[in-house]
C-alpha cells in the first residue's frame, strides 16, 4: 500500500485540480464569473426550489371530458363499424358517458354484439328495451384510459418545461386527476401557466370557399374563428371543412424563425406527413390552407404550388415571444385533455436565501467540529484528513456542477452528512494504524497494514450505503432524489479522497522524515 508510482501522484493531483476549478464558480459574484472565458469552467450548481424559489401549480386533467371525447371519436365510431357489418343502418351517439345505439332487426342483436366485443372489448353492453342499448367502458377500462390521459399529460408537460430550458421540474401525479408542478427559477407564472394550459392541438383544413364565415355553415364545414385581423384592423371568421387533412402528431420538428422581418414558425414532418402535406397541396392548389391551434385559425394562407418537402411555414399575428412559444409547444405535443389551474403559489426568493443560509451556517459547523475532533484525536494525521477533506468537499460540488444536478435543502443534509462519512474512512485506517504500532510494527509497516486491512472494511461500509442511496433514488422522487445524489456523489468521492489523497499525504511525509515513531 506503500508503493505510490508518479502516475497516480498526478493523476490525485489532476482530479483535485479539477474538482476545484469547477467547484469555484460557485463562490464567485455575477461580474466576475461573466468574465470567466467560455472554455474555462462556468457552471454554478442548479439550486431547487426550496433555495431558488419558484412556481408551485396543482392542476386539474379534465378526465370527464376526455372520456366524452373518445367515446365520440373512436368508441361511436367502432360501434357504428360493427353496426354496418352486420348490414344495420348505424344510429348511435354519445349521451353522457356511454353510447347508446339503436336499430330495429332483433336477429342481428348478437351479431353486432360480437362485432363490438372483438373492436373494443373495455366496453359493457346493456339492453335498454326497445332494440335500444347502452355501451360504457368497463371498471378496468375506465381505469386504463384515466391512467393512460394522466401518464401522457405529465410526459408532454415535462417535454414544455424541458424545452423552456427549466431543469428538474417536480411533476407529480396527485390522486385521481390531478398534477403537482413545481418549476425552480421561474419569476413568470403567466407565461408558464399559458404554456403548460394550453391544448396545443394542431390540425391542418380546407377552407370552404363556397361558405359564407358570417352565416350558417353547410354540412360538413364549420366557423371557426380566427387570429389574422380583416381590413378593418378586426379579426374575422373562416369557414372551414371538418375533415382534417393533416394533424400536428406528425410534426418532428418546429422552430422560431424570421421571414420578411416577421416572426413566424418553421415546421417539418414525418415521412408520412411529408406525403400527406404534398398530396393535399398537389390536389388544392389556387385553394386556401387553414392551419388550426387549439379551435383558432392561426393563418389561411393560398396554395400557390405544391410543397412536397416535407417543410414548411406557419405566419401570424405573432411576437418573437409568442412564436418562441407556439414552437415550443408544437415540439412538445397536444395535451390529450384540458387541464384547469386549482392553486397557484409562488416561491419567493427570500425564503429560498433563508434556507442556503442556514445550509451554510450547518456545513461550517459540521466542518469546524469535524476538524478539531480530527486534529485533537490524530494530530498531524487529523490535519491532513482535514486536507482531504476540503477536496472531497469540491469535487461534490464540482461533480453537482458539472452534472447540474439540482441542490435542494435535503442535498445540503446529504453534502453535511457526507463531511462526517468522509473522515469515517480515515478513522478506521487511522485507529488500524494504531493497533499495529502497539503490536510494535515500525512505522512504515504499521502505516501499509493499517491502510491494507481496513480497505476492506472502508469497501463494504460506503458499498452498503451506496446500494441504500440507489436505492432512494430509484424509488423516491423531489427532495428525496436530491438528498441521494448528493449522498452518492459523496460516498465515491470521499472514498477516493481516503485511500487516495489521505494516503498520498502519508507516503510523502514517511518518505521525507524517516519517522522513528508516529504521531498518532
Amino acid at each position: 500500500m506503500l508503493d505510490f508510482p508518479n502516475w497516480k501522484r498526478i493523476l490525485v493531483a489532476v482530479v483535485c485540480l479539477f474538482g476545484v476549478l469547477y467547484a469555484a464558480p460557485n463562490f464567485m459574484p455575477d461580474d466576475v464569473l461573466e468574465g470567466v472565458p467560455d472554455w474555462s469552467p462556468g457552471k454554478r450548481i442548479s439550486l431547487g426550489l426550496d433555495l431558488q424559489g419558484g412556481a408551485h401549480l396543482l392542476m386539474q386533467v379534465d378526465t370527464e371530458g376526455y372520456l366524452k371525447e373518445i367515446l365520440d371519436r373512436g368508441y361511436k365510431q367502432d360501434i357504428r363499424a360493427a353496426m354496418r357489418t352486420a348490414k344495420v343502418r348505424p344510429n348511435a351517439s354519445v349521451v353522457g358517458n356511454a353510447v347508446i345505439y339503436q336499430f330495429k332487426e332483433s336477429d342481428k342483436e348478437d351479431a353486432i354484439r360480437r362485432e363490438i366485443r372483438r373492436n373494443s372489448p373495455d366496453l359493457e353492453v346493456e339492453s335498454l328495451g326497445d332494440g335500444k342499448f347502452r355501451a360504457t367502458l368497463s371498471e378496468q377500462g375506465l381505469r386504463d384510459r384515466i391512467a393512460t390521459v394522466m401518464s401522457q399529460s405529465i410526459e408532454v408537460i415535462r417535454r414544455r418545461i424541458d424545452e423552456m430550458g427549466t431543469r428538474e421540474p417536480i411533476i407529480q401525479r396527485q390522486g385521481e386527476d390531478r398534477i403537482l408542478l413545481q418549476v425552480p427559477g421561474v419569476r413568470d407564472t403567466e407565461r408558464l401557466k399559458g404554456i403548460i394550459n394550453q391544448t396545443a392541438k394542431l390540425t391542418f383544413h380546407m377552407v370552404d370557399m363556397n361558405c359564407d364565415p358570417n352565416g350558417r355553415p353547410p354540412p360538413g364545414s364549420k366557423i371557426f374563428p380566427s387570429d389574422e385581423l380583416g381590413p378593418d384592423g378586426k379579426p374575422f371568421n373562416h369557414c372551414i371543412r371538418k375533415r382534417v387533412r393533416l394533424s400536428g402528431e406528425r410534426l418532428v420538428d418546429a422552430q422560431p424563425t424570421f421571414q420578411d422581418n416577421q416572426p413566424v414558425v418553421s415546421f417539418r414532418f414525418d415521412t408520412r406527413g411529408a406525403r400527406l402535406f404534398c398530396k393535399t397541396t398537389q390536389d388544392n392548389v389556387g385553394r386556401l390552407f387553414a392551419v388550426v391551434l387549439d379551435g383558432k385559425v392561426i393563418t389561411a394562407p393560398r396554395i400557390e404550388e405544391p410543397i412536397c418537402g416535407g417543410s414548411g411555414i406557419i405566419r401570424g399575428s405573432f411576437t418573437v415571444q409568442s412564436a418562441r412559444d407556439l414552437a415550443i409547444l408544437l415540439r412538445a405535443g397536444a395535451l390529450p385533455a384540458d387541464m384547469k389551474i386549482l392553486e397557484e403559489r409562488s416561491v419567493g426568493p427570500g425564503l429560498g436565501q433563508d434556507s442556503i443560509d442556514a445550509g451554510k451556517m450547518a456545513s461550517i459547523i459540521g466542518m469546524v467540529l469535524v476538524v478539531i475532533f480530527m486534529v485533537i484525536a490524530y494530530g498531524m494525521f487529523g490535519a491532513m484528513a482535514v486536507v482531504a477533506l476540503f477536496f472531497n468537499i469540491s469535487l461534490i460540488l464540482g461533480l453537482l456542477s458539472i452534472l447540474q444536478a439540482t441542490l435542494t435543502l435535503p442535498g445540503i443534509a446529504g453534502i453535511v452528512l457526507t463531511m462526517g462519512m468522509a473522515v469515517d474512512a480515515n478513522v478506521l485506517i487511522f485507529e488500524r494504524i494504531r493497533e499495529e504500532v502497539h503490536a510494535g510494527r515500525s512505522p512504515l509497516n504499521a502505516v501499509d497494514a493499517g491502510y491494507r486491512r481496513a480497505l476492506t472494511t472502508i469497501i463494504d461500509s460506503n458499498l452498503t450505503t451506496l446500494i441504500a442511496t440507489t436505492l432512494l433514488f430509484a424509488f423516491g422522487s423531489g427532495p428525496i432524489k436530491g438528498f441521494a445524489i448528493t449522498l452518492s456523489i459523496g460516498i465515491l468521492t470521499s472514498m477516493f479522497t481516503a485511500i487516495m489523497v489521505t494516503r498520498l499525504q502519508v507516503i510523502l511525509w514517511l518518505r521525507r522524515s524517516r519517522p522513528t515513531m508516529l504521531p498518532i
